[in-house]
Order: C-alpha cells, then sequence, then structure tokens
C-alpha cells in the first residue's frame, strides 16, 4: 500500500468523519449514518482512481440505507405493537435533548426516561400503568441506537476493508 499526501489526508478525514458518525449515534445533532457515509464517499471520491472505491462506496450506501430503514421500522413496530404513542416518545426525544444540555451525557438519558414516563403518567393517569410503557419505549430507543452504530461499523469495516486492499 502506497499512500501520497493527498491520499494520506483524505483518509484521515475520512477516518474521522466515520469516527465522528459513530459517536454520533449517542451524541444528539450528529447524524451518525450519514457521517460514516460521507467519509466514504469523500475517500471514494478524492482518494484517487480505482473502481474498488466505487464498490465499497456502493456497498456503505446499500447499509446506509439498510441501517436506516431498520433502525426506524423493527423498533417502531415493536412500540406500535406495545400501545406506546409516538407523543411520548417526542416527549421524551424533547427531555432527552434538553437534558443532555443540563446534565452532559447522562442528561440525555434521564431525560428521555423521565420524558416518556411523564407522557405515559399524564395518558394513562396511573404511574404503575406508566412503568411498563417507559420500559418498553426505552429498550426500543436502545435497540435503534444499536442497529444503527452496527450499520455504522459495518460502514468502517468495509472503508478500512476498501482501504487496505485498494
Amino acid at each position: 500500500m502506497s499512500l501520497t499526501d493527498s491520499d494520506a489526508a483524505v483518509s484521515v478525514i475520512a477516518a474521522l468523519a466515520i469516527v465522528a458518525g459513530l459517536a454520533g449515534v449517542i451524541v444528539p445533532g450528529l447524524p451518525a449514518l450519514p457521517l460514516c457515509w460521507g467519509g466514504v464517499l469523500v475517500w471514494a471520491i478524492f482518494g484517487g482512481a480505482g473502481a474498488g472505491r466505487w464498490l465499497v462506496l456502493a456497498a456503505a450506501t446499500l447499509v446506509a440505507v439498510g441501517g436506516t430503514v431498520v433502525k426506524y421500522a423493527w423498533p417502531g413496530r415493536n412500540l406500535k405493537r406495545s400501545g406506546v404513542p409516538t407523543s411520548s416518545l417526542l416527549a421524551g426525544g424533547l427531555l432527552g435533548l434538553v437534558g443532555f444540555f443540563v446534565v452532559p451525557v447522562l442528561g440525555l438519558v434521564l431525560g428521555f426516561v423521565g420524558g416518556v414516563w411523564a407522557a405515559e403518567r399524564l395518558r394513562l393517569g396511573d404511574s404503575r400503568l406508566a412503568w411498563p410503557a417507559t420500559k418498553r419505549a426505552v429498550a426500543a430507543a436502545g435497540l435503534s441506537m444499536l442497529l444503527e452504530f452496527l450499520a455504522g461499523l459495518v460502514i468502517a469495516a468495509l472503508w478500512l476493508a476498501g482501504l487496505f486492499l485498494t
């Protein structure tokens, strides 16, 4: 593997975008899969000629699109089945975002759980009924994050394979 200075710079930029994308699974405001995919795109366009780079980009595109669809469809289907409404998730998301800035990182989780619980408490009228719905919503959010992180890792692995094989 022989890298010129510009190839090395493009590879470092791509790596930073992919790492930022993986961090974006947890940090609100960072679009995880688009950042990972964008890193591969920059590497494919500016990293030099070669059909292998375009194959890696095509595979990364499939993973990014598939990961995005699955990250919303699978947990969403589970929540619909269990009866947790979208309004409760939105309340949790908004309070999680506020919590992230009030108590960095930990506030995201606390705000999300508190927001979903409060919305379910208001909707159901009983705190004993609100807690099981909150647990299902937290499990669905965790599943969504896990799926997104796994898709990002697959994109990173594709890029690394392409980096060393092309």
